[in-house]
């Protein structure tokens, strides 16, 4: 069993939702990311999706492009995102990491040597967002050999021929875009979210997160309500800008915990 399905196994048994934060490697600060992430597991993340920084991040809003523009300012690329997490591994074995990004650098870094590499790293799932199920079999075959999840997205507009490719392929859990529009977005309808998620079920059986306009405790309890996991991004990463070094892991902790006392509450 994975670390992501053993995570999700657990969390079912007692009840839980899971919390999955993310952030984007080297930002806000080159040297901090593994005190962030470090920080949001003791704090109450379950699994942490780490950011690989792109140029043109096409899903992503002003926010986390920015986090983008600055972590690649800073040469992050993907030898040092894998870096990030071979180092997070030293502190933390339990809680699973999601690399996402697209797929220039996962190409650009060449298929087969990512796959090892990011297994060897400590990486438990892969989203690539501009990988849509049906062009992606071999790829996720390969990540499968290596023992890693596929994670896909689905959004409001996925046909159900999407739903079936993905919960024929997808692995780990599905992440459910909650709106049509970009990260960030402050538009969330929960009750469209409660509508969609049995539509998926009918043909994912993998648990499903739903991410994309939570921003706060109360958006996040809503959506927790309906669904196995909350995906928090640019919230998260937007307080952690405005932080000065030394503080930004303990802002991380304080803002997970309190989604997560929310979650549990």
């Amino acid at each position: 069993m994975s670390r992501i399905a053993a995570t999700f196994t657990a969390l079912q048994a007692r009840g839980r939702k899971a919390l999955i934060p993310y952030v984007t490697a080297g930002d806000p600060f080159a040297d901090a990311t593994v005190d962030i992430m470090v920080a949001m597991a003791k704090a109450g993340a379950d699994v942490i999706e780490l950011g690989v920084p792109f140029s043109d991040p096409m899903a992503d809003g002003p926010v986390i492009q920015k986090a983008s523009e600055r972590a690649l300012a800073r040469g992050i690329g993907m030898g040092q995102v894998l870096a990030i997490v071979r180092e997070f591994r030293r502190h933390d074995e339990r809680t699973p990491v999601v690399l996402m990004g697209y797929a220039n650098p996962v190409e650009r870094y060449g298929v087969e040597r990512f796959a090892a590499d990011a297994k060897a790293a400590g990486v438990d799932g892969v989203l690539v967002v501009d990988y849509p199920p049906e062009e992606c079999e071999a790829f996720a075959a390969l990540l499968r050999d290596a023992g890693l999840d596929m994670i896909f997205l689905l959004a409001p507009t996925s046909t159900e021929q999407r739903m079936k490719d993905v919960g024929r392929i997808a692995s780990g859990y599905v992440y459910y875009v909650s709106l049509t529009g970009v990260t960030g977005a402050g538009h969330l309808d929960t009750t469209a979210v409660a509508a969609m998620l049995p539509r998926i079920r009918q043909h994912v059986k993998l648990p499903v997160g739903v991410g994309f306009g939570i921003r706060d405790a109360a958006t996040a309890r809503a959506v927790a309500a309906v669904s196995d996991a909350v995906v928090i991004g640019s919230a998260l990463v937007q307080r952690l800008e405005a932080c000065e070094r030394q503080g930004v892991a303990a802002a991380a902790a304080d803002f997970i915990g309190g989604i997560r006392a929310a979650l549990d509450s």
